[in-house]
């Protein structure tokens, strides 16, 4: 009786197995295997062309020297200070406006929030590139009708990043409804209780809305940094990095590390400080997200 329950176990293991063996296998061969490799290639001088040359952390020493990756890493981490800092302040507000029942056509206005994250990021890029532009673009073209010069945009090194701050909040859709999700999972028994006790739109805004919506707020938080780090297309198509590297972020100086100047190890190595970067930020915000929450 045992034997059978012994082989039956062994089976039933081996079909589990079998099943799963498709996602084990692209697990490792394209998640933990490319990791590995990234790893060990970020200890080497690789440029595709000849065999990896060991070089210890010869690339991170070079990395903290040059100035280039300097300047892309202060752009991203602006970006990730001001333009997500603004993008989550903006959207938790929309979402706060659009949970408002009284409001009529609500379902429409959501649509309308949404509907930017469904066009393709390449059409959205030149449609910005058209919007932008210091001389022709929509913008200073609507500003110059009441007599206003408009700033140089995307093609001023002071205005390039609030222009890509721009970009962000137009595309912010998806955030928002995220938000609006977690606005329907608060009681609504809370503001009732709320208003009973003589509270006004704010208070209920600090003390309820904000500590129950904080878990939403931390995912939206933490995914809009790691698309800061990893932003690539937009800064690419709209301005390749320019004027005078004022977008360069980092994503985009990773690629031109590994395609454009074939320094695979290089650009190996930036993706692993990428990586504890991000890790970092994480940390920062969760403890900081567990002291606010615990002060509730």
């Amino acid at each position: 009786m045992s034997n059978q329950r012994t082989k039956r176990v062994v089976n039933n293991g081996l079909t589990v197995v079998l099943f799963l063996s498709p996602w084990l296998i692209g697990l490792v061969a394209f998640t933990l295997y490319p990791v590995a490799s990234s790893l060990l290639f970020s200890l080497t001088q690789y440029n595709v062309i000849k065999p990896p040359k060991f070089i210890g952390l010869g690339n991170y020493v070079a990395l903290l020297q040059d100035k280039t990756y300097l300047t892309s890493l202060w752009n991203s981490l602006y970006m990730i200070a001001f333009g997500v800092t603004i993008m989550t302040v903006v959207t938790i507000l929309v979402s706060i406006l659009l949970n408002n029942r009284k409001i009529k056509g609500l379902s429409v206005f959501r649509v309308i929030f949404f509907l930017p994250t469904l066009v393709p990021v390449v059409i959205v890029s030149i449609l910005w590139v058209w919007i932008l532009q210091p001389q022709t673009g929509l913008i200073n073209s609507l500003l110059a009708l009441v007599g206003i010069t408009g700033p140089g945009w995307i093609a001023s090194p002071v205005w390039a990043k609030p222009s890509f701050i721009l970009i962000m909040l137009w595309g912010a859709g998806g955030s928002i409804i995220i938000y609006l999700a977690g606005l329907q999972d608060i009681p609504e028994a809370l503001y009732e209780s709320a208003i009973l006790e003589g509270a006004n739109f704010m208070q209920k805004t600090v003390y309820i809305t904000l500590p129950m919506l904080t878990p939403v707020i931390l995912y939206n938080v933490v995914t809009a940094i790691i698309g800061v780090l990893q932003w690539f297309a937009e800064p690419f198509i709209i301005t390749s990095g320019g004027p005078d590297n004022a977008t360069l972020f980092y994503g985009l100086y990773l690629y031109q590390n590994a395609f454009q100047f074939f320094k695979m190890g290089y650009a190996s190595a930036m993706a692993w400080i990428m990586i504890i970067i991000v890790l970092a930020l994480i940390f920062v915000l969760f403890r900081l997200t567990k002291k606010y929450g615990n002060s509730e």
